[in-house]
């Protein structure tokens, strides 16, 4: 692909999961950031207080907890169960949109494009945002506009940061069949949520991993970069 509408710069972050959930500096071109996960990590939204216990219960199953510049739920990340990608994008860019209900949009459509090529079925969840039980304190529960469902299961997590120079977008992809059980349920019990029953529940019935036979991070990210190269030149 060529062409200022179709060049993406892609970097592979180093430091730890906190260093890279730190700001980014100066947003001037596109630029995709391709994280590897080293150490399993409770990742907190922005707006995320401080839960009583959290720290003791995390170290106790040998997690760190960092939290993130950008907005939503807890993430569970496990070195190769997770696709973790950033995309920024400058203000000036034709893809940037001052609404933020609408923001992300042409992104989640950039993933189902991503999924149908590897033949899943998706759709951008194009409504309000839905929280549930527990959707405010754990991100795959919830469902914001421009985030992707397939099955009527979320199977990817877009949250965003925005300054003035451009937004940052932090996309997580749940990889394997009992995604759900190794990196979703693990969180009621982290995070302290009541009733537990009740949520566990919620959470087999509104999350999916992806279930894609001997499907890798990488090939999964070389298909995302074949998609967004191909996006459109606006966020309309």
């Amino acid at each position: 692909m060529s062409g200022p509408m179709r060049d993406w710069k892609v970097r592979w972050p180093d430091g730890s999961v906190a260093d890279r959930h730190g700001p980014v500096g100066e947003i001037s071109e596109r630029v995709v950031l391709r994280h590897q996960v080293s150490r399993s990590t409770v990742v907190l939204g922005s707006g995320q207080r401080d839960l009583p216990g959290l720290a003791d219960r995390a170290a106790g199953a040998g997690l760190e907890v960092v939290r993130r510049h950008s907005g939503g739920g807890a993430v569970l990340l496990r070195p190769d169960d997770v696709l973790w990608v950033d995309v920024l994008v400058p203000r000036t860019d034709p893809l940037w949109d001052d609404d933020v209900g609408r923001s992300s949009m042409w992104l989640g459509a950039a993933w189902c494009q991503t999924l149908a090529s590897l033949g899943v079925d998706a759709d951008v969840h194009r409504g309000p945002f839905s929280c549930g039980l527990s959707g405010r304190a754990v991100c795959f529960v919830g469902r914001a506009a421009g985030e992707v469902v397939s099955g009527g299961r979320k199977v990817v997590g877009i949250s965003q940061r925005r300054d003035r120079g451009g937004a940052r977008f932090q996309c997580a992809v749940l990889l394997g069949a009992d995604a759900v059980a190794r990196l979703v349920a693990p969180l009621v019990d982290l995070l302290g949520l009541a009733p537990r029953s009740e949520i566990l529940a919620e959470i087999e019935a509104s999350v999916s991993g992806l279930m894609i036979p001997d499907m890798a991070a990488d090939h999964l990210f070389e298909a995302f970069m074949e998609a967004l190269s191909s996006t459109g030149s606006s966020a309309g």
